[in-house]
């Protein structure tokens, strides 16, 4: 007897063997999404850490360090010994066990570079005259009791201070020990004595027990008292006649603090704290700014008073200044980083909806078919997001494991939440389409041709509510620029680009009636068959090609901001050097024969020498540069540079008479059309203005006056210009400094420098990132749309190959029938990209994000974004290769088929 209650096979597992090859794509579809949606996040918090890191360790340790400080005064009227106490080594190490210990997260000191200990308040001189003396002056020294030298230095002669017995302040004679440093500019050595004028009671003395060397001159322990570590020739500060005299650093004993108060003026307790940086997020700042603030003067301040049981304690740090210019450059940045954010976002989300649409559209049969039988909307929703959730899922959880492996730093929940929604989308693309689609039984569909479709109310409504966002996002970016990081600003650019792609999507069908009429009277099949294939494609194609507009759009515009702040660099960094290699010489002529050795290094092309005198006066009294050059290779050099470009007979002086000369524009105006006497030290000479420049390569910023300087009798190389390709710069510093001292400047080091902020840098490949990642996705819509319909092109290939259609006409037919909606996808990109650049350059402002805080580039201080023709063009020409190149595999594949294996029969292709 027959069993009844046969099981059933699994309707997911079922689905996924019936088509692994879809599975599949859907799941590196979403692996690759999850992943940059759970990436970004990480890496913007990556880059901004190490923004924040960078920013406090190029401040300094003088600026960042938070230095706590109270006066210790040797007072006749307090208890006897009170004074002594103040400053021994136990009370002080403890006070900084509670100081450490009181200040609140993300406050936290470095404990590996933190010092505290006693010093005196001002230096002392010392009264030996064996001592260097430079200028004739004494040299002075800083007395320190800093605790932990034996762990921050090894001793390489002698060894460390100690003390004998109970000092006091009335001790006369204390050991110490010098750097190596200290001791070779200074003289000393082990044993040697140094005396100083002692405070009421006579000499004291200070006896050199050991010489050491410090582990990490670089660190805070070291380089915040940097006279304890290196000695400083010091100057007198009188401006009529400045003397120098030596002054460095004697290390007591820790526990000779009282030794401190027998000498001139108060002694100082100290505890310096420099900030625990590597532990700092870039979500600290305001916590730290705030607990700063409070510190200084504040509850916390108040409570350290009390804990050091001083009146007059001091708490000073540079830190706060340091925070708030992180703080500005990071706001620069942020909203040019989430134009890429949400442009890459939507086009992440048109993918997905995308790939759902498209299999809902393979699949339209089948579900029509399960409708047809008494399946419910509800029900077949819960199949196909019960079949999507098992493969959408486990790619997205491994989409943010590789991001997580990828970067390390960054916080957890964004990614998390990144990845959640890519899996929910993914989830939720195919059964709520397909839903939408199915919802009423039909007996049969009508034709749904891209050409004959026509767009339902509700996509009307959409599209004009996209129109008045964008509206509304555009004039909010032009009106407040990118100052703040506003989502409505952010998404200016990508609703633009959405808008102008709906816009082309609508127009779409009429190109292609266009191009159809004239085929028509053609005697050949294929280019009508091609065209009129396309025509007839479904409607769901257009969501592919709004896709491809969105995102070569959005990979345009990202080119673009890049491309504009490399620009702005180079303009900064050639401003700065004025030529690819500029060489200025120490305040004295440089050789006459540097020219001809230079122009001989690899890779310079031609050099420029000039004469640069700073004293020309002019009528007013008022001084300018006089620069005077060859006007052959000058005219040549500022043409190249665009610095002020001018013509070799614009300048050219006759063998006698007045020169002609180009001068800056307040020159100019002072010097008007009229002759000039001029008597410099290259010689005498007239010229008169003939032309206005507002800068030149000699002298990028400045006031000038440029002629032909062959015609004075004395003229010398001041200056010397160098420009070309792939220059030996290590060659071009030998060959200088064998000529003597010289000041080399290269404009590839420039341009380095400017992009030497981890914020920036990070920011910048992240936005390279934003911009490949757009053409991956243009790529991928490629070849989904391709392939999806891969198949049934097979199988119209196979029926017209069995109605005498050769494999080159086959070939050709697959390739014209995929151009039309790649060429409008190319041409469609490339515009909207330029115009959503043009429209938007106004308003977006590159400037912080290309130079940062850089003092000296006023000029180029806004940076507007350009539209750079290689990221216009580079991507749609990659579109249509790949849509020729994936036709033509398909044509050669198809060709190797047999016609019997496409038309089998039954077959619903």
């Amino acid at each position: 007897m027959p069993n009844r209650h046969a099981s059933v096979a699994p309707w997911v597992r079922t689905r996924l063997r019936a088509a692994p090859g879809a599975a599949v794509a859907l799941f590196v579809l979403v692996l690759v999404t999850s992943f940059l949606a759970a990436v970004f996040p990480r890496g913007v918090d990556a880059y901004e850490d190490r923004g924040l890191r960078g920013a406090i360790a190029d401040a300094g340790v003088l600026t960042s360090t938070v230095a706590v400080t109270t006066p210790v005064f040797m007072a006749a009227d307090s208890e006897p010994g009170s004074s002594d106490r103040m400053l021994h080594h136990t009370r002080l190490r403890d006070q900084y066990e509670d100081i450490v210990g009181g200040l609140p997260a993300p406050l936290r000191a470095d404990l590996a570079e933190a010092a505290y200990g006693a010093r005196t308040a001002k230096p002392q001189e010392a009264t030996d005259s064996w001592l260097p003396r430079p200028d004739g002056l004494a040299p002075q020294f800083t007395l320190a009791t800093q605790a932990d030298v034996g762990k921050h230095a090894r001793v390489v002669d002698g060894r460390l201070p100690t003390t004998a017995g109970k000092v006091t302040s009335r001790t006369r004679q204390a050991e110490a020990a010098v750097t190596a440093r200290t001791a070779k500019s200074l003289k000393l050595k082990v044993g040697s004595v140094v005396h100083f004028p002692g405070f009421g009671d006579g000499q004291r003395a200070v006896r050199i027990s050991g010489i050491v060397e410090p582990l990490r001159p670089d660190g805070s322990y070291w380089a915040y008292e940097s006279e304890l570590r290196t000695p400083t020739l010091a100057s007198n500060g009188d401006p009529l006649e400045p003397l120098s005299y030596w002054l460095a650093g004697l290390l007591l004993a820790p526990d000779a603090g009282p030794f401190l108060l027998g000498f001139e003026y108060a002694a100082e307790a100290y505890w310096r704290l420099p900030p625990a940086v590597g532990s700092l997020t870039a979500h600290d700042p305001p916590a730290l700014k705030k607990h700063l603030a409070s510190l200084e003067k504040g509850p916390l301040f108040t409570e350290l008073s009390e804990r050091t049981g001083s009146r007059f304690l001091t708490v000073s740090s540079g830190l706060g200044a340091v925070l708030t210019s992180y703080g500005e450059l990071r706001d620069a940045v942020t909203p040019v980083v989430a134009v890429a954010a949400f442009g890459i976002g939507t086009v992440a989300a048109i993918v997905l909806l995308m790939a759902g649409r498209l299999a809902a559209a393979r699949r339209h049969d089948e579900l029509r078919l399960l409708r047809a039988r008494g399946g419910s909307v509800r029900g077949m929703a819960g199949r196909l997001f019960a079949e999507t959730l098992v493969v959408a899922v486990p790619a997205a959880a491994l989409g943010w494991l590789l991001a997580r492996l990828a970067v390390s730093e960054g916080r957890t929940a964004f990614s998390l939440l990144g990845s959640a929604a890519v899996a929910a989308f993914a989830c939720a693309a195919l059964p709520v389409q397909a839903s939408l689609a199915h919802r009423r039984l039909r007996a049969h569909g009508g034709r749904d041709d891209v050409t004959t479709a026509r767009p339902s109310a509700r996509r009307t409504v959409a599209e004009l509510t996209g129109l008045v966002l964008a509206v509304g996002a555009v004039a909010a970016l032009l009106r407040r620029g990118t100052d703040e990081a506003d989502p409505l600003v952010s998404a200016a650019p990508v609703l633009v680009s959405l808008i102008a792609a709906l816009v082309l999507v609508r127009l779409y069908p009429l190109p292609l009636r266009w191009a159809l009429r004239p085929l028509v009277r053609r005697r050949g099949a294929i280019g009508f068959l091609a065209l009129a294939r396309a025509g007839r494609a479904p409607a769901a194609q257009t969501l592919p090609l709004l896709a491809l507009l969105t995102a070569l759009s959005m990979a345009a515009f990202g080119g673009s901001v890049l491309a504009g702040v490399a620009d702005a660099r180079d303009r900064a960094a050639l401003f700065t050097v004025g030529a690819d290699i500029r060489v200025d010489g120490p305040g004295a002529p440089l050789p006459d024969s540097l020219a001809g050795q230079l122009g001989k290094v690899a890779g310079v092309r031609e050099v420029a020498a000039v004469h640069l005198d700073e004293d020309l006066e002019l009528p007013d009294s008022s001084f300018a540069h006089l620069v005077a050059v060859d006007p052959r290779t000058y005219a040549r050099l500022a043409r190249e540079t665009g610095l002020g470009s001018f013509t070799e007979a614009e300048l050219a002086a006759p063998r006698s008479g007045t020169l002609p000369a180009i001068a800056s524009p307040q020159v100019a105006e002072l010097l008007g059309g009229r002759e000039h006497s001029f008597k410099q030290a290259a010689g005498y000479f007239t010229a008169r203005v003939v032309g206005v420049r507002e800068t030149t390569p000699a002298l990028p910023d400045g006031e000038f006056l440029l002629i032909d300087g062959r015609q004075l009798p004395h003229l010398t190389d001041s200056v010397l210009l160098a420009s070309g390709s792939g220059i030996d710069t290590a060659a071009v510093r030998e060959t200088v400094d064998a000529a003597g001292k010289a000041t080399i400047g290269v404009r590839a080091d420039e341009y380095a420098a400017l992009a030497d902020s981890p914020l920036q840098s990070g920011a910048e490949r992240l936005y390279a990132a934003a911009v490949a990642a757009g053409a991956g996705y243009a790529a991928l819509t490629v070849l989904l749309s391709l392939l999806q319909s891969a198949r049934e092109r097979g199988a119209l290939v196979a029926r017209l190959r069995t109605m005498g259609l050769g494999k080159r006409q086959a070939r050709w037919l697959l390739v014209w029938e995929s151009l039309p909606q790649a060429l409008l996808a190319a041409g469609g990109g490339a515009l909207v990209g330029w115009s959503a650049t043009v429209l938007l350059a106004p308003g977006i402002d590159l400037g912080r994000i290309a130079l940062a805080a850089r003092t000296g580039f006023e000029r180029f201080s806004v940076v507007q974004l350009r539209a750079d023709p290689w990221s216009l063009l580079l991507p749609a020409l990659g579109v249509v290769v790949l849509a020729t190149g994936v036709s033509l595999v398909q044509a050669w594949w198809t060709a190797r088929r047999t016609a019997t294996t496409e038309l089998r029969a039954g077959d619903s292709r």
